[in-house]
């Protein structure tokens, strides 16, 4: 593959994945506001959950669960030799 090529296609791919992390982050909030007042009414109208994320509360979710799928891959891979 040409160096050039591999140039002019690097903002595009930088681009897409500047959209698909907004669009991960976005469905945590979501999903976190759709479902979580459901589950925990109680503890939402106490105070003890929110009822919606902030956008730096869903980047530490998206975080976590990326760093526990990540352990748990290397943990399958252990396993299977």
């Amino acid at each position: 593959m040409n160096k050039k090529w591999f140039f002019a296609m690097k903002p595009g791919i930088l681009a897409v994945m500047a959209i698909v992390f907004i669009l991960v982050l976005f469905l945590i909030k979501v999903l976190w506001a759709w479902t979580i007042p459901d589950i925990f009414p109680g503890a939402v109208d106490q105070g003890l959950i929110v009822a919606e994320l902030s956008w730096l509360s869903s980047l530490k979710i998206a975080i976590f669960v990326a760093v526990v799928f990540g352990l748990a891959k290397g943990k399958i891979s252990q396993n299977n030799r």
